[in-house]
């Protein structure tokens, strides 16, 4: 469910945006590309410090939206491309993935599993 275009630009620096929806409505984060791990059954493990209030939404509503994307790779109209991805989180404090990021960032508290159902490449 990864398309290889979506896994050029995770090779690339980008900022990543994660919203959420909670009582209040939608709660945007953001993140970095280069901290995005793509696990072989086309999970997304990203190390989560803060992202309290999203931790709270996610356990209200578990559906994500996320936006990220790269100037260095070319996309539908020239130099530049990013993606949409809709897909589930849930957030993982042990466990064989949670011990694999922790020894990449070790000030991690959890980390957040999003499990893709769409990637739309949007540039």
């Amino acid at each position: 469910m990864i398309p290889e275009k979506l896994m050029q630009v995770l090779k690339h620096e980008g900022v990543v945006a994660i919203v959420t929806t909670g009582n209040d409505g939608p709660h945007v984060v953001n993140t970095w590309n280069s901290y995005l791990h793509v696990t072989n059954d086309a999970h997304l493990l990203i190390p989560v410090g803060g992202m309290v209030r999203t931790e709270a939404n996610v356990g209200m509503d578990h559906n994500i939206l996320m936006t990220l994307g790269t100037r260095e790779v070319e996309g539908l109209h020239g130099p530049g491309t990013g993606f949409l991805l809709r897909g589930s989180a849930s957030f993982l404090r042990s466990g064989a993935s949670f011990d694999f990021v922790k020894q990449r960032f070790s000030w991690i508290r959890a980390v957040m599993e999003v499990k893709v159902a769409s990637a739309t490449q949007t540039l």
